[in-house]
């Protein structure tokens, strides 16, 4: 059985998770990522499982097989999610609200549940979700992504408070605009609105600086958040 940490990074194929990945290598963990896609042979310097965060049964599987490879999960990476191409609100649809609720919030709350009983029958576990600056300053145009977040904000105090006096912490990581493959696959919204300017939305996003917040939720009464500015090593500590 291994006895370094065993971590699991949902969305590990590219950009955040990629990145985290290779930082929880690096400080001695046994490192598992997840991808829609599986694993892909030669392309990554760790495991990837399949996994699609919007299945039960998907999800299920994904840490039976974690479990089964190495007995134990320490710390669990939320990070698989998707955006929506600038638009205004009224512009999205129903549908467009559950793909992205399904995926960035109730994504996190499925591997939570998975991953909880086993974190807790150790004693011990650490959680951290990546939320988005959006979730804690709303900006126009982005309204289904802001709100997503804002569900992971408030679930990610909520659950610490629930399991800190089980040894097992859960912290949010609020970034801003930060040039990943997210951008690129963002989804689009049903169509421009009268008088509305496509290019005037997605101008928006340009101008917010990659500023990083850790939210670790460390007493009842209040919150404490870190401010990492924009010059600032992603993997500082």
């Amino acid at each position: 059985m291994n006895n370094k940490r065993v971590a699991l990074v949902t969305g590990a194929s590219s950009g955040i998770g990629e990145a985290t990945a290779h930082q929880l290598l690096a400080a001695g963990y046994k490192v598992y990522g997840t991808s829609r896609r599986g694993s892909q042979a030669g392309t990554h310097r760790f495991p990837l499982l399949t996994l699609d965060v919007t299945d039960d049964a998907s999800v299920r599987a994904a840490i039976d097989d974690l479990l089964r490879l190495e007995g134990r999960i320490d710390l669990l990476v939320n990070n698989a999610g998707f955006g929506v191409a600038p638009a205004a609100a009224e512009e999205s649809s129903i549908e467009q609200a559950w793909s992205i609720f399904d995926t960035n919030f109730l994504g996190i709350v499925r591997l939570t549940r998975a991953v909880l009983p086993h974190m807790r029958h150790q004693g011990s576990g650490r959680i951290i979700n990546i939320g988005s600056i959006l979730g804690v300053v709303p900006l126009p145009y982005v309204a289904l992504y802001a709100a997503s977040k804002h569900a992971v904000e408030g679930y990610t105090g909520a659950l610490d408070h629930e399991l800190r006096t089980q040894g097992i912490r859960v912290s949010v990581i609020e970034p801003a605009y930060i040039k990943t493959q997210l951008k690129v696959s963002m989804r689009r919204s049903l169509g421009l609105i009268s008088g509305i300017s496509a290019s005037g939305s997605s101008g928006m996003t340009a101008t917010v600086q990659a500023e990083v917040w850790i939210r670790p939720w460390d007493s009842v009464a209040g919150t404490r958040c870190t401010r990492w500015p924009p010059d600032s090593n992603f993997s500082r500590p």
